[in-house]
Order: C-alpha cells, then sequence, then structure tokens
C-alpha cells in the first residue's frame, strides 16, 4: 500500500467526454463523505488529431487542447477550496500513445510542473484502420482487433508488449507515476473468445521487475468490478500481493466517472492490503 491513509488515486470529472457531467465539487464532496484523506483528479489529457479514425468516438474520449489550462485550473481551485479536508490532488490519466509519446512530452512540458500524480494507461493498440480502441464495445473489439490479429492469444500479447512501453515511458516522469487498470485487457472477457489465464500470468509476472526497475506504481482499478463482462478487479490479488511485497507502491483507483462511483471497491482493496 502507497501510503497509511484513505487515497482515491485515480477519478475523473466533468471535463470527461464519456463521463457524467456533474460538477467536479460533487465527486470530491462524495470522496469526503466517504472518509478520504487524498483524492486524485487525473482526467484524460487531449488525443492527438485524428488519433482513432472514428470522428464521433474521438470526441467522447478525451478534452480538447484548449481545455487544459481550464482543467488545472479548476482542479487547483478544488485543491485549495477543500485544503485542511481533503488533499485534492492534480493528475492526468496518459494514454502511452504508440509513436507519438512526443504529444504526451509536449503536455508535460507544457504543464508538468503542476502535475501531481500520472496514471500511465494502454488504452488503444495498432489495428484496422489504425489506432483501436480495446475498451469500446465487444464488436469493435472484434472488427478492429481480433479480426487482424486472428486470435485473443496475440491480441492480449500486442497489450501486455505495449504495457512494457507504457511502463519504460513513465519511467522518465517526474511525479507520481502509475500504470493504470493493469489487466483492462478484461474488459470484455464474458463476451469475447476466452482468454489464457496461463498467458496472461506468465505477462504479468514479467511487469513486476521492470515496474520495479522504472519507479512506476500500481493502480490498483475497480472499475471491473462494476462492468457486466468483467465483474473483478482490474489488479489479481496475487499481482498486488506481489508488487506490495517488492515494495511497488500500489494505490487504490475507483476510476469513477460520475460521483456515485467515488470509492467503490475501497473495501475490496483494504481487505486484500491488509491479508499481506
Amino acid at each position: 500500500m502507497e501510503a497509511n491513509f484513505k487515497w482515491d488515486g485515480h477519478t475523473h470529472s466533468s471535463f470527461c467526454r464519456h463521463g457524467s457531467s456533474a460538477a467536479m465539487e460533487e465527486y470530491v464532496e462524495q470522496a469526503l463523505r466517504l472518509g478520504f484523506e487524498r483524492y486524485t483528479i487525473s482526467e484524460h489529457p487531449p488525443l492527438p488529431a485524428g488519433w482513432v479514425d472514428n470522428e464521433p468516438l474521438m470526441r467522447e474520449l478525451a478534452m480538447e487542447d484548449h481545455e487544459l489550462a481550464e482543467y488545472f485550473l479548476a482542479v487547483e481551485q478544488a485543491k485549495a477550496k477543500y485544503a485542511g479536508k481533503l488533499e485534492v490532488t492534480v493528475g492526468l490519466e496518459m494514454d502511452y500513445l504508440h509513436g507519438r509519446t512526443d504529444y504526451s512530452d509536449e503536455i508535460v512540458r507544457r504543464f508538468g510542473s503542476r502535475i501531481e500524480d500520472a496514471v500511465v494507461s494502454v488504452h488503444f493498440l495498432p489495428g484496422f484502420g489504425g489506432m483501436r480502441c480495446l475498451d469500446f464495445t465487444p464488436a469493435d473489439f472484434r472488427d478492429g482487433l481480433l479480426s487482424v490479429y486472428g486470435a485473443m492469444e496475440k491480441v492480449v500479447d500486442a497489450y501486455y508488449d505495449h504495457v512494457e512501453l507504457a511502463i519504460r515511458w513513465a519511467a522518465g516522469l517526474s511525479m507520481r507515476k502509475r500504470l493504470g487498470h493493469v489487466n483492462l485487457i478484461e474488459k470484455f472477457r464474458d463476451a469475447l473468445p476466452p482468454l489464457d489465464e496461463a498467458q496472461m500470468n506468465d505477462r504479468l509476472h514479467r511487469l513486476i521487475p521492470l515496474l520495479k526497475e522504472c519507479g512506476v506504481g500500481i493502480d490498483v482499478n475497480t472499475a471491473g468490478m462494476r462492468v457486466a463482462t468483467c465483474g473483478k478487479p482490474y489488479v489479481p490479488k496475487w499481482f498486488l500481493a506481489r508488487c506490495q511485497e517488492e515494495g511497488i507502491p500500489c494505490v487504490f483507483g475507483s476510476d469513477s466517472h460520475k460521483p456515485e462511483d467515488v470509492g467503490k471497491g475501497w473495501n475490496w482493496f483494504i481487505e486484500r492490503v491488509d491479508e499481506v
């Protein structure tokens, strides 16, 4: 566990186009009601133009570049407003952009001094027609990824290859950083061909020394528990235990996209942490 206090380290806000329009304050108030002591707002930053060849989807994925300064100001205002009651930290959920890490590097260059927490995630893989979103819908996964790779095992290997690259990219960040929802590939597990558990466990084992070497923590993301096709956290119990044993920071993340989801899964997290 990263700290001996109650911390939700992965949350979203009204700046999220695929989340709730509820005011940022509603999320923070919910965290306060639940007794959290630290609350990280980690919104999706802009993506390169045409990153996904689907204009309606692109509009949902992330904020526009011109909104970044407004976002940082809003979080900093919340930080000041709740000082002494709840530590609000300024974060971003930064995608690993394969072949375009320069785009993310530029965001860090412009705003890095204001970012306290970076959640580095893999949401995209090369697929049919370019980059494809691996957590959009099961049908899109089949059409955009499975049709190209030919087998789930090949998609899984591609995913963890990109996770390893994401960890290496995150190593260069100066703020607190952690890998977002390491097993996001499981989101549609009940709607797609079966996953090879031995393959996934092998790839997860290989991540542990890399995380330690690169100084990257783990977002213990419980959002999968709220997804009908997954029904489980995106971090396996054994993997959490091994990361703790290796001294890798493990930070709970509700990945809330609406105020009522703030803190959901905390009990699962704290029970597993206490077992180690």
